[in-house]
């Protein structure tokens, strides 16, 4: 490549991954979260003012509770990826649960219009079946932790440091090395780092849940801003994985 591919990618919607974990109320009613209903619209507002398209890797279940939202992403010309049908964890799936979720995923996007291309794995990790999986459903490419074994599926990673979950949420804490949440100017400050240094291709990831803050949404819109600059300059071109994969991963 002679210069460098960054994605912007968000994961997560809705009460997918609340849902898998148990953490969502029995009586409280399914189609009205607030990553959808609150902070999905600023970030499109922030991608709209930057002029930039991204990839979105949802859960499946959101094809039953948000079809109409995830078709809207697709009109808007940013790809509607999957993670999975309920954000389960996917390393620790076994093989006939790893299919169900995926076949479930793909069939209910194929049932809105949508193909999905990619696939990011919720946890990051791989199992030895995904990419024969992904290959027979008609994936074209995964987007796994740095340093996963894709298989020779075609992957474009991302880095654990550069996630604003990395930074905000309690569970990462042996990961960041910090009990304490960093704060959003840490991320803003890592991730414009990580675009100034790199010459290949670079995932940056957010989640639309965490834009739950003005001073979280500022840092998203700076990134994408300094993005938008890049290109500009001629420095990086940005657009959805399914666009970049093949460039990145030396077929084209």
């Amino acid at each position: 490549m002679s210069r460098a591919a960054v994605s912007v990618t968000f994961d997560n919607l809705g009460e997918a991954s609340d849902l898998e974990r148990g953490w969502w109320p029995e009586d409280e009613p399914l189609g009205a979260h607030y990553s959808v209903t609150e902070a999905l619209p600023r970030v499109l507002g922030a991608l709209d003012d930057a002029g930039l398209r991204a990839t979105f890797f949802v859960e499946g279940l959101n094809t039953e509770l948000y079809p109409d939202t995830l078709r809207d992403l697709d009109a808007r010309g940013h790809e509607v990826a999957c993670h999975g049908w309920r954000h389960e964890r996917w390393a620790g799936l076994d093989p006939a649960a790893e299919r169900a979720s995926l076949a479930r995923s793909v069939e209910g996007m194929r049932a809105l219009d949508l193909e999905p291309c990619g696939f990011r794995p919720p946890g990051g990790e791989l199992t030895a079946a995904t990419p024969g999986l992904l290959r027979e459903l008609g994936f074209s490419y995964c987007s796994p932790a740095a340093g996963a074994d894709a298989g020779g599926m075609p992957a474009l990673p991302f880095r654990w440091e550069l996630l604003d979950a990395y930074h905000y949420l309690p569970h990462f804490a042996d990961r960041r090395g910090s009990r304490a949440p960093l704060p959003p100017a840490r991320l803003r400050e890592t991730v414009l780092e990580a675009l100034e240094g790199d010459a290949g291709f670079l995932a940056l990831l957010f989640h639309p849940f965490l834009a739950d803050t003005d001073e979280r949404v500022a840092v998203i819109r700076d990134v994408l801003g300094r993005v938008r600059e890049l290109v500009d300059a001629g420095a990086v071109r940005c657009a959805p994985c399914r666009e970049l994969v093949e460039n990145v991963n030396g077929a084209g």
